[in-house]
Order: structure tokens, then sequence, then C-alpha cells
């Protein structure tokens, strides 16, 4: 995968993702939980984004069983959607880290 910023709603999958694997129904109401609301993904929206993201090598099928005769898929994050989310989440808690600081000069280190 390219190195550039991750878009929000990929974020937020690979976060619900991030504490175990999950079935697409979960991830949207662990999503919901996330962003405490603010972001809601249709099913369309999820499933498109997961089959980019196995394809980008960050998530992949851990199992599939049948539930009330429909297949349930779970996902998990792979090795490198581990790095890919971690990086991400230290970037945006760097950057969020200025933006207090310029907010409050208070906060600001000596010399800075």
């Amino acid at each position: 995968m390219k190195k550039r910023a991750v878009q929000e709603a990929t974020f937020l999958i690979l976060t619900a993702l991030a504490s175990g694997s999950q079935h697409g129904y979960g991830i949207i109401t662990d999503v919901i939980g996330i962003s405490a609301g603010r972001v809601r993904l249709r099913a369309g929206t999820l499933y498109a984004a997961l089959d980019r993201l196995r394809a980008d090598g960050l998530v992949e099928v851990d199992r599939e069983e049948i539930v009330d005769s429909r297949l349930r898929r779970y996902y998990r994050l792979t090795a490198e959607g581990t790095d890919v989310l971690a990086a991400e989440a230290a970037r945006l808690q760097a950057n969020a880290n200025v933006a207090m600081m310029r907010l409050d000069p208070s906060r600001r280190a000596v010399g800075t």
C-alpha cells in the first residue's frame, strides 16, 4: 500500500478490527461506537472498503460460518494492517498535539 493518509472510514474499520476479528454487522456497530455515532457505514460502503483493504493486504478473511442459512464472514487485520493503523494513529496524534499546543500557548514547550 502506498504511504498516504488513510480516509476516516478506513481508519475506523481498521480500528474496529484491532481488537479482534468481526463480521460486517459487528464492524458497522463498532464504528458507530468508536465515532460516538458520527460515522454510520452502509453495508455497501463497508464491503467495498473491505474488498479494497483485502486487495491492499491490510485485512483478510478469518473464518466463515453459516447463520440462519446465510454466510457470515469474519475479517481480521493482517500484520501490515496493524502497522498501517499504528502509523496513521501516530500521525493523527502528532497533528492533534500540534493543534492543541497552538490553541493553548501555556502548553508550548520552552524554546518553541
